[in-house]
């Protein structure tokens, strides 16, 4: 009897030495994989290198499945995963976009995720608006050159049974942007606020666009819920700049007269 025991003893230590070599070493395509799932394949960290506790990859945005579509940003992102109590601590760095290191918090729980970004003075980072050209349509057609800047005063993904809750809000603002599908060197400067919803609301996260400055003039409000985005809004040019937005007015949306309407979803 005190043989077998001990046998059941070692093969439970072997079981358990064989789980935690395993979490370990565990490479760093599990989590490329992980980030690739979550975003339908739309956000890509290519060339993983290293393992999930330490590592590299190339950040891509793609159309999603099944697409041609992608752009990678300059340089590599790297990363540290480390247990924080009954959280994990995500450290990230990239050179080319990343205002010095950022430090996301992972709350894991049953059956949901919460990832937690401390409020920040300042701006997060700034990443090229040609970027976006990955994604396809309509980006691939407007070509949008500029800058985008997110900041944000501490907001909270969280992912339960694969719905993402938003809470908290967070600013992108996109700077001197500019697109081939017109002849004039920069459009303007818009800004694009989301708020997360309340305490004991739905799941849906509102979205606001302000023009800030430029000839083209963008607005709008809508709602992001239950994976899709319900937008309207419309574009104007400012006076004496018609000749050389009217193609992308006609573009953009639906013309009501010297008015481009957009609807999403």
């Amino acid at each position: 009897a005190g043989e077998r025991l001990l046998i059941k003893w070692m093969l439970a230590g072997a079981v358990l030495g064989g789980v935690v070599a395993t979490a370990a070493f565990a490479p760093a395509t599990w989590l490329a994989d992980a980030v690739a799932s979550a975003t339908e394949d739309r956000l890509v960290l290519a060339d993983a290198r290293g393992s999930v506790w330490q590592g590299s990859a190339v950040v891509v945005l793609t159309g999603g499945r099944g697409s041609r579509d992608a752009s990678a940003l300059p340089g590599r992102l790297q990363w540290q995963l480390a247990p924080d109590g009954a959280a994990m601590t995500l450290r990230l760095r990239h050179a080319c976009c990343l205002n010095g290191p950022l430090a996301l918090r992972l709350v894991p729980g049953m059956g949901r995720l919460r990832v937690e970004l401390p409020a920040t003075p300042g701006a997060i980072g700034q990443w090229p608006a040609a970027w976006l050209v990955g994604l396809g349509t309509p980006w691939n057609t407007v070509q949008p050159v500029g800058s985008l800047q997110l900041s944000s005063q501490g907001l909270a993904l969280e992912a339960v049974q694969g719905r993402w809750r938003f809470s908290g809000q967070a600013q992108l603002e996109l700077g001197s942007f500019a697109s081939r599908l017109s002849t004039l060197e920069v459009l303007g400067s818009y800004r694009l606020t989301l708020q997360g919803a309340a305490a004991g609301a739905d799941d849906s996260t509102g979205v606001q666009l302000t023009t800030t400055s430029g000839a083209l003039q963008l607005g709008g409000s809508g709602q992001w819920a239950a994976g899709r985005l319900r937008f309207r809004g419309q574009a104007s040019a400012e006076p004496g700049s018609e000749p050389a937005l009217n193609n992308l007015l006609n573009i953009i949306g639906r013309r009501q007269g010297a008015l481009s309407l957009i609807s999403i979803g």
